[in-house]
């Protein structure tokens, strides 16, 4: 509705609201008008507060919908709570034909070292003169195999052809000819696998005390014993052999470690590796583990280290620790998750199907050992 109001000389309209126009005071001043305007004014803040809240019901509404609807659209695959955001992207994101994206493998826990106590210095340690509680006895080992019969051919192989009677026999602590690896063919046949060079089998045949490790297939960089904290004479005494395949020298030479004319880098003397038993690097890294009584035949003790380690205690400190203190002739290191040794023999077991060695059950259930310290007492 208009009305007009009186300014100066001139008549002006002013627009009023119904309340103004309906209910007319006879004598409507100024105070009156404005409350009606500040009425009007409320009016609008309250439609304001209304809108505000119900917009927020329905925010509100809205991720409730969201949440329990995707939740009863994915029952079969939540355990409790909500989904993740993270959780509807994957599965948003499957293709049409319903394949799963594979999963990311969860992070490896972290271990710690544990404290062992060796002595400070090598000076004066002191060989046991005899160890009273081990079985003395004589070893022969199959060298060849001649040639089988027509009608049951059997091919040379690294680890030899031995019969269940022989593997059974194997086990007793007796003097005996067993199959040991590095068993030949019939002559006329090549060579069944793991050739060294003369000079490196002569440098090997005189070690007394042996520290050993394998890298094969370039799987693994090299790591060198920490020369500072091996003593003059482990440096002088020990043999630290690397055994690695022509494909690993190749790399590491690429990468700057170059043997010297003494064949060493570092402390490890390199020995090269030619014609590998195994197309499995695994089944090969098995033959200077288990076989260092056959690599070194003149050694009195052995410390088989694993790639992935580095040396960073003097040797003869870890024999007289482990072997010496202890009487004991076999040490091995505990597994950081797998302690069961029947649930281990079990896996190495089903990863090496040839026999390659004579205790194949014994030392296969210590096949993920990192350091294995053994006294030679095999004659």
């Amino acid at each position: 509705m208009m009305a007009f109001y009186k300014h100066g000389n001139e008549m002006l309209p002013e627009r009023r609201g119904v309340f103004s126009s309906v209910f007319k005071y006879p004598d409507q001043s100024e105070p009156s008008l404005r409350v009606i305007r500040r009425g009007r004014r409320f009016g609008r803040i309250s439609g304001r507060r209304l809108l505000f809240w119900v917009f927020s019901l329905a925010v509100l509404f809205s991720i409730f919908l969201a949440v329990f609807g995707l939740k009863m659209l994915f029952h079969g695959k939540l355990e409790s709570g909500f989904l993740s955001f993270k959780e509807v992207q994957e599965e948003s994101s499957l293709g049409s034909d319903g394949a799963e994206k594979p999963k990311r493998k969860p992070p490896r826990p972290h271990f710690f070292p544990c404290e062992v106590r060796f002595r400070v210095s090598v000076e004066d340690l002191v060989e046991p003169k005899d160890f009273t509680n081990f079985a003395q006895f004589s070893l022969g080992y199959v060298e060849r195999e001649e040639k089988n019969s027509l009608s049951h051919p059997l091919v040379p192989r690294f680890g030899g052809h031995q019969t269940l009677e022989e593997r059974e026999k194997s086990f007793h602590a007796r003097n005996q000819t067993i199959h040991c690896g590095f068993v030949k063919g019939p002559i006329g046949f090549p060579s069944n696998g793991f050739d060294l060079d003369e000079k490196d089998q002569t440098y090997m045949r005189a070690c007394t005390v042996a520290v050993s490790s394998c890298i094969f297939g370039s799987s693994d960089f090299l790591r060198r014993p920490t020369s500072t904290l091996i003593s003059d004479y482990s440096k002088k005494n020990v043999c630290f052999v690397m055994f690695v395949d022509e494909q690993t020298l190749s790399k590491l030479s690429m990468e700057g470690n170059i043997p010297d004319d003494r064949g060493h880098i570092g402390l490890w003397k390199i020995v090269v590796v030619r014609n590998l038993p195994y197309k499995d690097m695994r089944k090969t890294g098995k033959v200077p583990k288990f076989l260092s009584h056959r690599l070194f035949p003149s050694s009195r003790y052995s410390i088989w280290l694993d790639s992935k380690m580095r040396l960073n205690t003097d040797p003869m400190l870890i024999i007289e620790y482990f072997l010496w203190r202890t009487g004991s002739e076999y040490a091995i290191s505990n597994h950081y998750t797998r302690h069961c040794v029947w649930e281990e023999m079990f896996l190495k077991a089903l990863l090496l199907s040839e026999p390659i060695l004579q205790w194949q059950i014994y030392f296969h259930a210590f096949g993920s050992m990192r350091l294995t310290v053994l006294h030679h007492v095999i004659n």
